[in-house]
């Protein structure tokens, strides 16, 4: 349906970001205005208010890891559900060193849609994804850092 990539350089070491980012729940944590409601060690569960103005109330969000290659890759399933909305994300990141640091190669599909977000135009999708994402790894990397 949709489809996003891209990169991301860190100057942490590669098993110090696989480690951060295999961990659903420490990933969750990153994420702004969350409440996180149930945890292990191949998923989380949050509440969040979403940033998008088309959409009201809370979602209830759960990234369950699909696959994990040690210190290299991981896969997740993020289902989000709220008031009359739902959708799937896939993702799958793949960690390697870099220069100084490590490279994170980034892949996500949303694969599904349900209710009112099955008639939000593409673009506006598009866009108010990308600022999701963009908000995520600038959070990733300020956790990192810190």
């Amino acid at each position: 349906m949709l489809h996003f990539e891209g990169t991301e350089q860190f100057s942490t070491s590669p098993a110090a970001v696989f480690a951060y980012l295999a961990d659903p729940a420490r990933l969750a944590r990153a994420i702004p205005d969350h409440q996180i409601t149930d945890e292990s060690t191949d998923s989380a569960t949050w509440k969040v208010r979403p940033t998008f103005a088309f959409m009201a109330g809370t979602l209830d969000t759960t990234a369950t890891v699909l696959n994990r290659t040690p210190d290299r890759a991981v896969s997740y399933r993020i289902v989000s559900t709220g008031v009359g909305s739902s959708s799937t994300m896939e993702t799958h990141l793949t960690v390697s060193p870099h220069a100084d640091g490590t490279q994170v190669r980034w892949t996500g599909d949303l694969v599904e849609l349900g209710g009112l977000l099955k008639m939000v135009p593409r673009g506006m999708l598009q866009t108010a994804a990308l600022k999701t994402i963009h908000d995520l790894w600038t959070a990733v990397r300020k956790e990192l850092a810190g």
